[in-house]
């Protein structure tokens, strides 16, 4: 399933030389990055695939970096991978509503649009492919309307149709995370609204982990409740193999990481000092987050049954592409990170940006 929707990504902006405006080439020149801190090694590129020998384009997006593969993004939501190599995304504009799909000097392609209120920290949060994306070129999109948050349904040449609506809204904490976990249950988790009594409030959306299982417009049935208490920019990072979820989501006191068990959620790790935790990702038996204040990637051991010890996060990535929001993880242990520079740090020229990293040793190696 996800192999073909892959390949249906990856087709939209491969072998193409002219486009429409809406589906224009990121052109750009250089900038300087981020200074590394003293000490720091300088980080390994992802394998690259062979290219065309032709010189790269030239212009105000074109990013000197070759680990850089999206460029001049308005503020970034949700990031997927958008082929099984991590050279093509796919990645959601907050600020704009669109689902944007490219890789590294384009072309551009808008897979899907909605109206979003991106007051706040709200607008087009997150997004999932259709299981049947090949077929029905259906995205489940999770976004920030004037009166509240939802799930809707983008179709081509159709307007957005509401499949869950009454998440609540805040001035803060609307940000959530959404994955198909089976062809018929979307896994959804939701921000606090700003509101953290919501969270354990059971007549509230707000702070849950939601099982949504129908996907028609209209009115639709109250979602199952899997897991509650969570708090503001919730990301889900499942392990695809074993079927595990891992939630981070930052709260009042802390940042956290926590596992889903069938009693609920089990923290993993905290972070005292707020790193404001933006996104989470498994790979190479790892769990990693991208923090937005810190402008780190760092990396937990992820446990097992044969050894479910945690040791303290490893730095891996630090101060070289500003401020981070969400990433996604392939299973060859590529990273896929969007920064939120235009939201929260110092932009760039070619920002906001998602850049393709692979992890040295995946974070805290197991002897």
């Amino acid at each position: 399933m996800l192999v073909a929707v892959l390949a249906v990504i990856a087709l939209a902006v491969g072998g193409c030389a002219n486009f429409t405006e809406q589906d224009r080439q990121r052109e750009a020149g250089a900038f300087s990055p981020n200074n590394r801190p003293s000490g720091q090694a300088e980080p390994t590129p992802p394998p690259e695939t062979p290219r065309d020998t032709q010189p790269p384009p030239t212009g105000p997006c074109v990013d000197p970096d070759p680990a850089v593969i999206a460029t001049c993004l308005a503020s970034t939501g949700g990031v997927m991978p958008g082929d099984e190599q991590g050279e093509v995304t796919v990645v959601a504009e907050r600020t704009t509503g669109k689902i944007i799909t490219t890789k590294r000097y384009g072309p551009e392609r808008v897979l899907g649009q909605a109206p979003v209120d991106a007051s706040g920290d709200g607008g087009l949060i997150d997004f999932a492919f259709s299981p049947t994306y090949s077929q029905d070129r259906l995205i489940y999109a999770l976004i920030t309307t004037p009166s509240d948050n939802r799930i809707v349904r983008l179709a081509p040449d159709d307007v957005p149709k509401p499949i869950l609506t009454g998440i609540p809204k805040g001035a803060t904490g609307n940000m959530g995370s959404m994955y198909f976990r089976t062809p018929t249950e979307l896994v959804v988790a939701t921000g606090d609204a700003g509101n953290p009594a919501a969270a354990d409030d059971p007549s509230s959306l707000a702070g849950k982990l939601l099982l949504v299982t129908s996907f028609t417009s209209g009115v639709s049935p109250r979602p199952r409740i899997l897991a509650s208490g969570f708090g503001s920019s919730v990301a889900l990072c499942p392990n695809e193999s074993s079927g595990t979820i891992y939630v981070a989501d930052q709260t009042a006191t802390e940042d956290r990481v926590q596992v889903i068990e069938e009693g609920g959620p089990k923290v993993l790790w905290t972070w005292p000092d707020k790193p404001q935790i933006a996104g989470c990702g498994v790979a190479g038996g790892s769990i990693f987050v991208s923090t937005t204040r810190t402008q780190r990637i760092e990396g937990i051991r992820e446990p097992t049954l044969e050894d479910p010890t945690i040791t303290p996060p490893v730095v891996a990535l630090e101060k070289r592409y500003g401020a981070l929001g969400r990433m996604a993880a392939l299973p060859n242990g590529l990273l896929q990170v969007a920064t939120v520079n235009k939201q929260a740090g110092n932009p760039k020229p070619t920002d906001d940006r998602v850049f393709r990293f692979l992890p040295q040793g995946g974070g805290n190696d197991r002897t």
